[in-house]
């Protein structure tokens, strides 16, 4: 019989674990001085409760607790000596700053995700902002719009996201309450020369479009109906250009007389031949074709993709604290799951769904299974370690 590969020494949640390099995990650690007045719940011991919360989805701090005791034999594969209880996890979850989870989300992707210089394909120079709000269910964390009737208003957490069209996982994360504007974020971003960067509809701010373009980087958007805009020269639209929707395409200067950070730009009128939606974008482009210009930002739903991903296999609707610090400590941690799993994906050669390789780590998370093994190839896994059938000697013998 041939010998398996099926089964490995380590648990599925271990060899995740291991992805995370120990370099970063020290720096982080030794930066915000973390493991201080701590004796057993040290930053390790949170980060795998945390990720264990967030695999198993548990709503609350007893389903975490008893989960992790029914695992106490395994847990030992995973360097966690003493199984922490409700009220250490909840202190942890106040206490300990959530900045140490955004450095260590963002130091474990650029360790898998290095800048590239090569900017020379499309997907490659495309990036594209956007944000998503998560809902609480109390106002820890202020939310957006009207105050309802009953004058209880939900708090929200904001998530701006920044990813890359060849990448499809958040590059740069930003967490705010639901009620800040979207403008908030850009400041924050830098972005290479000769990239280009596409995001929903821009409203009144053209600093940052400013910036971007003396900064090299393209920006496509979409204009606002309420910004004034005088048009100085018109584009002739060529057939191929006018089949593939392209109604007008316009130079133009942007912002009111009265306003000091007026602009110059291209307006291009649009009309999707399916839907037959007039879309109205705006750019800092001269060179491209207007069809090239409407390509780009239709690649902008990319991210809405990865918004639902993110919130259909790891729905936060329930939070283990009612602090600030510990809903943000959460969704980072969430964060790391999706990038720790998107890493297996793209190391197995066969195509899975993301939500099939999610569910399949959350049913064999304490599985003793070899998981890049399983996925490349579970039939042939599966046929090695089936025990042979023998049959029964026949009494009468043909």
């Amino acid at each position: 019989m041939d010998k398996t590969t099926l089964f490995t020494g380590q648990p599925v949640f271990n060899q995740l674990l291991s992805l995370i390099p120990k370099r970063i995990l020290k720096e982080v650690i030794k930066k915000h001085q973390s493991d201080r007045y701590y004796k057993r719940f040290k930053t390790y011991d949170h980060l795998v409760t945390m990720l264990f919360t967030t695999f198993h989805g548990c709503k609350s701090l007893r389903e975490v607790t008893t989960g992790m005791m029914a695992c106490t034999t395994r847990l030992n594969h995973l360097g966690i000596i003493h199984t922490p209880r409700r009220s250490t996890i909840a202190e942890a979850n106040t206490k300990r700053a959530e900045k140490l989870f955004d450095d260590l989300y963002h130091g474990l992707y650029s360790s898998f995700y290095p800048d590239s210089r090569m900017l020379t394909k499309l997907d490659k120079r495309l990036f594209i902002i956007d944000s998503s709000t998560i809902s609480l269910f109390s106002e820890v964390m202020r939310g957006s719009g009207q105050i309802p009737l009953n004058s209880k208003r939900k708090g929200g957490v904001k998530v701006h996201v920044l990813t890359k069209a060849d990448e499809d996982v958040p590059r740069f994360v930003c967490l705010t309450e639901a009620k800040e504007n979207d403008n908030i974020f850009t400041p924050m971003i830098s972005l290479p020369k000769n990239s280009i960067v596409t995001f929903d509809t821009i409203y009144y701010a053209f600093k940052p479009l400013i910036r971007w373009t003396n900064s090299g980087v393209t920006w496509v958007t979409r204009l606002h109906p309420k910004i004034a805009c005088q048009v100085y020269e018109k584009k002739e639209v060529s057939a191929i250009e006018s089949s593939t929707g392209i109604i007008s395409d316009e130079k133009i200067i942007a912002g009111s007389k009265q306003r000091k950070d007026r602009i110059k730009a291209r307006k291009i009128l649009y009309k999707d031949p399916l839907s037959g939606k007039e879309l109205v974008f705006f750019t800092n482009n001269t060179r491209m074709k207007a069809s090239t210009i409407a390509g780009i930002y239709k690649r902008r739903w990319q991210i809405e993709t990865l918004f639902k991903r993110l919130k259909q296999n790891y729905p936060l609707k329930y939070f283990l604290g009612d602090s600030e610090n510990a809903i943000k400590i959460q969704i980072w941690c969430a964060l790391i799951t999706d990038l720790l799993i998107k890493i297996v994906k793209d190391k197995v050669k066969r195509k899975w769904a993301f939500s099939n390789i999610s569910g399949m780590i959350r049913l064999h998370l304490m599985t003793y299974i070899n998981l890049i093994k399983f996925l490349q190839n579970p039939e042939k896994a599966l046929r090695n370690y089936l025990p042979q059938t023998q049959l029964q000697l026949s009494l009468f013998p043909t």
